[in-house]
């Protein structure tokens, strides 16, 4: 893909999601190497537990892995498929992942391979999934373009709503409304309801200078972490020459030849990334940058503490 050039909104993981794609990396979630999470009681002042939770709604069932305990085996899954598995249980105490995904305008853009909004689809995807898989309930709050929520559920059933979500979400016209991110984790402290854990996506273009007060008051009811999403003109310098852009139908072209020039465009062009990382650092929270190519599954588990993948 050019610089510049938008693909074509056609559902195929470029300019638009694929909820097929989402769905699909299910199987790839499948093969990392889980880490409990901690409970949310860690917020409450009592004391954390890093176990699955043991309550009597069954999230689901998944490969046995050491030092799981074998009172919970899922005999009848281990009989069909000749592999050791685990029932996972919901228990309140575990809490939830809420999601909070940026859809502003300035996310549906990409130099390479796809759009930052599609990106941001598929590490919530990866997010969902994971936190499903960890007997959490997850859900997704939309802010910008689509202000949107969908209340966390447990279990697979969780995840593939989210799916569903944000295919839904990304397919609505195109807008150019805005919401401040101040704005957007006000109406998120309104719906976290006793969610543990949140995840901001976002390309940082929204971050204004209340958001904080606001994400520091939202880390005083969950551990919250940070998927900056940028494209590769936000985050370098482009080589000197002319670029096409394209936007809503319209065509027009941008020269580029002095170091100057190339440094103002890049700087005006990577300052929400910046603005929104740097924010993420000052807070101290764990924070990670990913582009338009790179695999979300390497970010989002790493944000959540783990980076291998089972054998």
């Amino acid at each position: 893909m050019n610089a510049f050039e938008q693909p074509r909104v056609d559902g195929d993981g470029r300019g638009q999601v694929s909820l097929a794609e989402l769905i699909a990396l299910r199987a790839r979630v499948g093969r990392v190497r889980m880490a409990p999470l901690p409970s949310r009681s860690a917020h409450s002042g009592q004391q954390s537990s890093r176990l699955y939770g043991r309550g009597m709604d069954y999230a689901e069932s998944r490969v046995y892995m050491a030092g799981d305990d074998v009172r919970r085996l899922d005999w009848r899954l281990t009989a069909r498929s000749g592999r050791l598995h685990t029932k996972l249980f919901q228990e309140d105490r575990e809490g939830s992942l809420l999601i909070l995904l940026d859809t502003h305008a300035s996310m549906r853009f990409g130099t390479q391979v796809r759009f930052k909004s599609v990106q941001a689809a598929r590490a919530a995807a990866c997010a969902a999934w994971y936190a499903a898989r960890a007997g959490e309930r997850v859900g997704v709050m939309a802010f910008g373009h689509a202000e949107q929520l969908l209340r966390p559920q447990a279990g697979s059933h969780g995840a593939l709503a989210v799916c569903g979500a944000l295919a839904e979400w990304d397919a609505l016209p195109a807008s150019n409304k805005v919401e401040a991110l101040a704005d957007a984790l006000i109406r998120a402290s309104r719906v976290l309801h006793g969610a543990s854990r949140v995840l901001l996506i976002s390309d940082g273009f929204s971050c204004d200078a209340s958001a904080r007060q606001r994400l520091l008051d939202l880390t005083r009811h969950a551990s919250v972490t940070v998927l900056v999403v940028a494209d590769a003109l936000e985050l370098a310098l482009v080589p000197p020459g002319r670029y096409p852009l394209e936007y809503a139908g319209e065509r027009s072209e941008v020269v580029l030849q002095s170091e100057r020039q190339r440094r103002e465009f890049q700087r005006a062009l990577g300052a929400g990334p910046a603005r929104l990382g740097e924010l993420a650092q000052s807070l101290n929270l764990r924070c990670s940058q990913i582009d338009t190519v790179a695999d979300p599954l390497s970010s989002v588990t790493g944000l959540f503490g783990v980076a291998r993948l089972a054998r």
